[in-house]
C-alpha cells in the first residue's frame, strides 16, 4: 500500500514537527487514564497457536529478526518499510505477506488481522511505533534500545502495563545457559564480593563525531525520507558519504562488511547522529549490561559520570569511558560500573596471558576475576576448581525469540519484558545524558 503525502501522514506542518511526539505522550497518558473497555480487550493467542506477526522496519536487523520470530512460531503476514528497495529481500522472502510504508496505515488496516508486531526502525521511531502496537492491544518485541530517551521508557512502561500484552526487547538474553552460570557463581560467592565490572565494546562501527555534510541530494522514489524523520526535525536529505569522506575512514574498528554502509543516515548510519540513534553505548548497552544487572541486582545508581573524546552538537564522539556507581544492596557492597566504547578497553588482568577479546566484561571480585565474552572465562585457578560443585538454581530459558514466542500464547513473560527492559534501557540512556551534558549525575 503507497502511504498518502507525507504532509497528511507523517507530521504537522514545518515548525510543529516536535508537537509529534509530545502527541504519543498525550496519547499515552490517555492510555494511563481510559477504562479498558474503551481500549478493548487485550490481544490473544491465535487460534492455531501461531500468532499473525506484522513486522515494522525489515530492510535492515528486522529481515534476519523476523526469520528467528518465524522459526519461533510466528506467521509473518505483514511488512512495512519506509525504504521500498531496502525491504526487497524481505518483501521477496514473505511474497504473501501484505505491504506498508506507513505503521499508522498498517494498524488501521491489520487491526484484527494481527497477533504481534516487531518493531525494528531507527532508534527514534521505537516509542512511536510500539506506543500504536501498544494501543491496539498487539503483543510487540522492539528491538535495542526500547527508546532513544528516558522519558520515552516511562511512556511505554505505563502502556504496556494499561495494554496487559507480550512484550520484549531483544537484547541479549540473560535467561540463558552462558549467563546463567555468570549469575549463579556470582551469587553463590565465587569471587567473593564484586565491586567492579569493566564493560567494553568495538563499537562504533559506524561514522560518529562528524558534523552535517553541506547541500541537499534528490531523494529517490523508492524512499519516504520523510516518513523516515518521523518526529525528528526536518533535515536536508543526504544519500550517501563520499568515497574518500573522512567519517568513513575515521574509525578504530571498522569491519569489512561496514563498507557497503555509505548513507549519510540511512541505512545504517543513523546511529551516530543524536536526533536518530543513541551512539555506541545505546546501541550494545543493553547488550552488555542485561547479564550484568542479573548476576549482580544492582538496582539504579546513584552516581554516572562520562568522559569522551570531543563531542559535537549532533552526534555522539569517537570513544567514551562512563563510569556508573550503584549503592549497596542487599549484603553486598557498592559496585562500580565502568563502560568502554570507540575501541578504548580496561586494563588487562594480569592472570590473562592473550588480549582481551573485541567486546566482553570483567567482574572483579575480592577472591577471583571473570571475563565474560559469550563464554564464561574464570581466572582464578581457586575459583576454577570450585566452579563445577556450584548448583544450576537458575531457570535455563529458549532466549529472545521463543520466550516472546511463549509469552504471546500465554505463557510466562519473556525474560525482557517491558517491565525489565525499560529501567535497563534507561541506564544506558543516563549514560548518553553524562556524556552530553559533561556533567556529573547524582
Amino acid at each position: 500500500m503507497k502511504s498518502q503525502p507525507a504532509d497528511q501522514t507523517v507530521v504537522p506542518p514545518t515548525g510543529s514537527r516536535r508537537r509529534f511526539l509530545a502527541t504519543s505522550g498525550a496519547m499515552a497518558t490517555a492510555l494511563a487514564v481510559l477504562p479498558a473497555h474503551v481500549l478493548g480487550r487485550a490481544a490473544e493467542k491465535s487460534p492455531n497457536s501461531s500468532p499473525a506477526l506484522a513486522g515494522v522496519g525489515v530492510g535492515g536487523v528486522g529481515f534476519g529478526q523476523l526469520q528467528d520470530c518465524e522459526k519461533a512460531g510466528f506467521q509473518v503476514v505483514a511488512l512495512c518499510d519506509v525504504d521500498d528497495l531496502y525491504a526487497k529481500k524481505a518483501f521477496d522472502r514473505w511474497p504473501r505477506a501484505r505491504r506498508y510504508r506507513d505503521f499508522r496505515e498498517l494498524f488501521a488496516a491489520e487491526a484484527d488481522r494481527i497477533d504481534a508486531v516487531h518493531v525494528a526502525t531507527p532508534d527514534h521511531t521505537h516509542a512511536l511505533i510500539t506506543l500504536a502496537a501498544l494501543r491496539h492491544k498487539k503483543h510487540v518485541c522492539c528491538v535495542k534500545p526500547l527508546t532513544r530517551t528516558a522519558h520515552e521508557g516511562r511512556v511505554l512502561l505505563a502502556a504496556a502495563k494499561q495494554a496487559g500484552v507480550a512484550t520484549q526487547m531483544t537484547a541479549a538474553p540473560y535467561t540463558t545457559e552462558a549467563p546463567r552460570r555468570v549469575a549463579e557463581w556470582i551469587q553463590a560467592g565465587l569471587l567473593g564480593a564484586v565491586r567492579e565490572v569493566h564493560i567494553w565494546t568495538n563499537r562504533p562501527v559506524w561514522p560518529q563525531g562528524m558534523v552535517r555534510p553541506p547541500g541537499e541530494d534528490p531523494v529517490p522514489d523508492t524512499f519516504d525520507w520523510k516518513l523516515w524523520l518521523g518526529p525528528a526535525p526536518l533535515r536536508p536529505f543526504k544519500g550517501n558519504w563520499p568515497d574518500d569522506a573522512y567519517p568513513l575512514r575515521q574509525l578504530k574498528s571498522n569491519p569489512d562488511w561496514i563498507k557497503a554502509y555509505r548513507g549519510v543516515y540511512h541505512p545504517f548510519n543513523f546511529r551516530g547522529w543524536w536526533d536518530f540513534g543513541t551512539g555506541a553505548l545505546g546501541d550494545m548497552g543493553c547488550h552488555h549490561f542485561n547479564p550484568v544487572v542479573s548476576a549482580l541486582k544492582p538496582g539504579a545508581p546513584n552516581r554516572v559520570e562520562a568522559t569522551c573524546t570531543r563531542a559535537g552538537e549532533e552526534t555522539a564522539p569517537l570513544a567514551s569511558i562512563v563510569t556508573y556507581d550503584f549503592p549497596a544492596r542487599a549484603g553486598q557492597p557498592p559496585v562500580r560500573i565502568i563502560w568502554y566504547d570507540g575501541g578504548l578497553q580496561p586494563p588487562r588482568p594480569v592472570e590473562l596471558d592473550e588480549p582481551l577479546p573485541e567486546e566482553g566484561a570483567i567482574y572483579i571480585g575480592d577472591e577471583g576475576k571473570l571475563v565474560y565474552a559469550g563464554q564464561p572465562r574464570l581466572l582464578s585457578p581457586k575459583a576454577a576448581a570450585k566452579a563445577a560443585s556450584v548448583p544450576k538454581t537458575l531457570p535455563r530459558r529458549s532466549g529472545t525469540w521463543g520466550e516472546w514466542f511463549e509469552a504471546c500464547n500465554g505463557g510466562e513473560p519473556a525474560g525482557c519484558e517491558f517491565n525489565w527492559a525499560v529501567p535497563l534501557t534507561e541506564l544506558v540512556l543516563l549514560g548518553n545524558i553524562a556524556i552530553r551534558t559533561g556533567k556529573r549525575l547524582e
